[in-house]
């Protein structure tokens, strides 16, 4: 089931965002996800439109978006490759002409799921906080 976040599901969020994170980003260090959890907590959340999916009353999957800008998409590793990611981003989908996310390029996980999902490549930048290359990628419907 999709459903709108509430404040509840905060501590559920944040540790599926924080395992998915370990998997997806081994290359990013425990300094830079420790500040990452605060700031989705303090920053993101609070401006973000946010959908989880829920799976027996557990969230098991989130996505955060700022108008047309994919802020986040992260499922349970445990439930990654059921379908989760492409629900969320399809509900995301259809209320929107295109949707935008930035992705890190060693991120190999996340790539693969927007290039199946059809996103394309529409520019390259550099994160300023690791110094990590990040790709820029759109979907338009």
């Amino acid at each position: 089931m999709i459903r709108r976040y509430e404040k509840d599901d905060l501590a559920e969020l944040l540790d599926v965002w924080y395992e998915a994170s370990q998997i997806a980003h081994p290359f990013l260090s425990p300094d830079f996800f420790k500040r990452e959890r605060e700031d989705i907590e303090q920053q993101h959340l609070p401006i973000a439109e946010t959908w989880v999916y829920e799976e027996k009353g557990k969230l098991v999957g989130f996505i955060a978006l700022v108008g047309d800008e994919v802020g986040g998409i992260f499922v349970s590793p445990r439930r990654q490759g059921h379908g989760i990611g492409r629900a969320l981003m399809d509900h995301a989908r259809a209320s929107r002409d295109h949707l935008d996310v930035e992705v890190f390029e060693a991120n190999q996980i996340g790539r693969a799921f927007y290039d199946s999902y059809g996103f394309m490549l529409a520019g390259k930048t550099v994160h300023e906080a690791t110094g990590q290359p990040v790709l820029r990628l759109r979907f338009d419907s």
